[in-house]
């Protein structure tokens, strides 16, 4: 049967993530109220400005389905803006949504400003082959909590995290062609 994946469409990247799941025969969803997302398998919350999404989440009364969504066991997979809404605690602004699927803290813009954006060829932990990771003022993971596995670092600062059900990257695996990431991603979806 064939998965059928969610893309947080509020703000960012949207259009990308859904391309990047459909070249893999995934069925690919914009989501953004919250009956869209009955019926999902996964949910990817994309890149963007985490503040904006943030603040659009709670605008569109999303806040408490996508809990109840991660409380019902369900994968998903936070890239950059994502990995910082779906992290338990982030240094600069406490008082922005953190929806605390992953234990982890986090430092945004940790690689600088948008003129500081770099693409690299990523050793991933569990990916036989470098991953191909577009970095765009991207965040970084300080620290990891119990249960969260690292999977991906860069000059010591974490950029890819687990657990049993959350997957997070602080880069945008939609802006190559290297599908690997979804894929890695996908294997979490039951």
């Amino acid at each position: 049967m064939t998965k059928k994946i969610g893309v947080l469409a509020l703000q960012g990247a949207v259009t990308e993530h859904l391309q990047a799941l459909n070249k893999l025969g995934v069925t690919a969803t914009a989501v953004k109220l919250p009956g869209d997302l009955d019926g999902l398998d996964g949910l990817i919350i994309p890149g963007g400005e985490s503040t904006a999404i943030g603040r659009l989440i709670r605008e569109q009364q999303l806040e408490e389905p996508l809990r109840q969504f991660y409380a019902s066991g369900k994968a998903i997979f936070g890239t950059c803006a994502g990995l910082i809404l779906c992290s338990t605690d982030s240094s600069h602004a406490p008082a922005e949504l953190r929806l605390g699927f992953i234990d982890i803290e986090v430092e945004r813009n940790g690689f600088g400003r948008q003129v500081d954006s770099f693409e690299v060829r990523l050793p991933f932990e569990g990916i036989a082959e470098p991953v191909e990771a577009v970095f765009i003022r991207a965040p970084y993971i300080r620290s990891v909590g119990n249960g969260v596995r690292v999977r991906a670092s860069i000059d010591g600062k974490i950029v890819a995290a687990e657990n049993d059900q959350i997957l997070v990257t602080a880069f945008h695996p939609e802006l190559t062609d290297d599908l690997s990431a979804f894929e890695y991603f996908l294997k979490k979806v039951r």
